[in-house]
């Protein structure tokens, strides 16, 4: 007789590995870190299952502190990597982690064409708009004017809006949270674990040595009423500390505008909802940016289609049930040969 023994609930400290946490004190990724640790917990991951690929950065050590296989990359690759791996066994649950330099900057090219393929894999961006592990250099996300030892005399270059750049490589899942909101980001990264397809999520990190309270005039928790808008598919989009404030559609600029409720005539009737199913929407609110509109978090955007993983493999056995088998040493003398004669 069989006696079967039931599957042990993994803690989330199941999750974390033997090794000695080493990011700055207060930096951002710890929450971030505890915050991926629950949702394996939560959704009940088999770690041998888990694959956590990152390239090169302060967010690069974070295969090192999950148990669970990991793959510490080179600059800007992971994508790449994450599309091989996810390519050559695709029951493997593929997490990518990634910075905003090593993500947009050097990586741009290689996320562009993950996103575009739509491979089965999450990729988490740790966004703290600067270059963190060489010294606090400027990133392809960082603001006009930002002072660093490579910009003294301040940025000139138009940053990166990292939602917008996912949305227009054809992205299906577009998200955004924050690393401290222990309680929203856990949920939209069951969000990504749940799409089938490439989910980019986008987490605003501080980076408490060289950019901090970058994002604090709407992360801290005074400002965030008024500051930011959570986003949910079918809701209202309100926000503001008094639940008065939305965002309605400027129909000659084709514009989002923040509205009160009640003032000029504003009936909550011309609140948006947000249906993240239309990419247009998408775009606006991932463009949202502080102090002019409140920032968006949530799922921005998701509508799944066919995965590149599982249009390749299934054209892989298409072509094998339509082809005879063949001769392998018959293929290769087929057509022109020749013989080497002995001199």
């Amino acid at each position: 007789m069989n006696v079967q023994t039931p599957v042990e609930q993994l803690k989330p400290a199941d999750y974390a590995s033997d090794q000695e946490v080493r990011w700055c004190p207060g930096c951002g990724d710890y929450a971030i870190v505890k915050s991926v640790q629950r949702t394996m917990a939560d959704l009940k991951l088999a770690p041998e299952d888990l694959v956590f690929i990152s390239g090169i950065g302060c967010a690069a050590r974070f295969p090192y502190y999950m148990a669970t296989y990991g793959f510490h990359t080179i600059h800007g690759r992971a994508p790449a990597i994450a599309t091989g791996t996810k390519l050559a066994n695709p029951e493997l649950d593929i997490w990518v982690v990634m910075g905003d330099g090593d993500c947009l900057s050097i990586g741009g090219n290689h996320t562009l064409h993950a996103i575009r393929r739509n491979v089965d894999i999450q990729m988490l961006l740790f966004n703290n708009e600067i270059y963190g592990l060489t010294k606090g250099q400027y990133s392809p996300t960082s603001r006009l004017g930002t002072r660093s030892p490579s910009t003294p005399q301040g940025s000139v270059d138009a940053p990166v809006n990292a939602t917008v750049f996912a949305l227009g490589a054809g992205a299906r899942f577009v998200a955004r949270s924050v690393d401290t909101n222990q309680k929203h980001l856990p949920e939209i990264l069951k969000r990504a674990h749940a799409h089938r397809g490439a989910s980019f999520v986008e987490i605003i990190q501080n980076c408490i040595v060289y950019n901090d309270g970058a994002f604090s005039g709407w992360t801290d928790k005074a400002a965030a009423a008024d500051s930011q808008i959570q986003v949910e598919h079918g809701k209202k989009l309100i926000f503001g500390k008094d639940g008065d404030r939305g965002l309605r559609l400027d129909r000659n600029s084709l514009s989002l505008e923040v509205v009160t409720v009640g003032d000029n005539g504003v009936a909550e009737d011309d609140i948006l909802v947000h249906d993240e199913t239309n990419r247009v929407l998408a775009n606006l609110l991932g463009a949202m940016e502080h102090p002019e509109y409140p920032v968006a978090i949530g799922v921005l955007y998701c509508d799944p289609a066919e995965t590149y993983d599982s249009a390749v493999h299934r054209q892989i056995a298409e072509s094998v049930e339509k082809t005879p088998p063949t001769d392998l040493n018959a293929m290769l003398r087929r057509g022109r040969t020749w013989t080497v004669a002995p001199s």
